[in-house]
């Protein structure tokens, strides 16, 4: 068992090669996975050495491999592990491969922009559904208890818990109407925003989506709130924006 953990025997050796044929005889040598290479030249700066555009574009292609397999394990497909080691290829095959690599890289940016386009038009279609609902929520109750304060009986007992001075004293106010849809942790900010802006004219209502949804920018899923608010004033100037 001592001879485990002893070194293994080896000799140096100067091998002198021509350019041509640098690259094949090396590369068995690396098939071989017994040689260790010494760096003979340790201040030549990387930039100046010999091979380092063939280098840069094996390292190019090796970003590229690894983008790919990052996209094929996001989707989940299983990747097949054969346990073997592929040929170095050829000088003359780096060509193809590294275009096949960028056909490949540049498809799958496409996918993922159209991809993320679609989940955005998605969750905007989404909230506006909800905006909608819910704010014709608000107001079927609105109107329903309109129509109950219009009950000549109901009048009548509100009516006579006033004093005369005090009917059609009211004067005409013009309200603004506004919705939208707002993360459920904002919500106690925005409310303190709105009351400071409206300066304590507004009313608020809000209902919760159910369902999360999930946003394509920072992928992240979160429970939305629809709101709606009258505020008085409608211009331009006073309508409050969402934090």
């Amino acid at each position: 068992m001592g001879e485990l953990f002893r070194s293994e025997e080896m000799t140096l050796a100067q091998l002198f090669l021509q350019s041509e044929a640098a690259y094949c005889c090396v590369s068995e040598l690396g098939e071989l996975g017994k040689v260790q290479f010494r760096d003979l030249n340790p201040d030549v700066n990387v930039f100046q050495r010999k091979f380092v555009n063939e280098v840069r574009r094996c390292e190019e292609m090796d970003r590229k491999l690894r983008f790919v397999e990052k996209e094929i394990r996001k989707a989940n497909i299983p990747i097949m592990d054969t346990g073997e080691n592929p040929e170095v290829p050829f000088p003359r095959d780096m060509i193809d491969l590294e275009a096949n690599f960028e056909k490949i890289e540049n498809e799958l940016k496409e996918i993922n922009t159209n991809q993320e386009a679609l989940k955005r038009n998605f969750l905007e279609l989404t909230e506006l559904k909800f905006i909608l609902r819910k704010t014709q929520q608000f107001f079927d109750e609105a109107e329903l208890h309109h129509q109950q304060m219009a009950d000549p009986d109901l009048l009548e007992e509100s009516s006579s818990l006033l004093e005369p001075s005090e009917i059609g004293r009211g004067t005409p106010l013009r309200l603004g109407f506004v919705a939208g849809v707002i993360n459920r942790e904002r919500i106690p900010t925005f409310e303190r925003m709105l009351w400071r802006v409206c300066r304590g004219n507004v009313f608020l209502r809000q209902a919760e989506i159910e369902n999360p949804l999930e946003d394509p920018v920072t992928v992240r899923q979160g429970h939305c709130v629809p709101w709606s608010r009258s505020c008085k004033g409608s211009s331009e100037q006073e309508q409050p924006r969402a934090p």
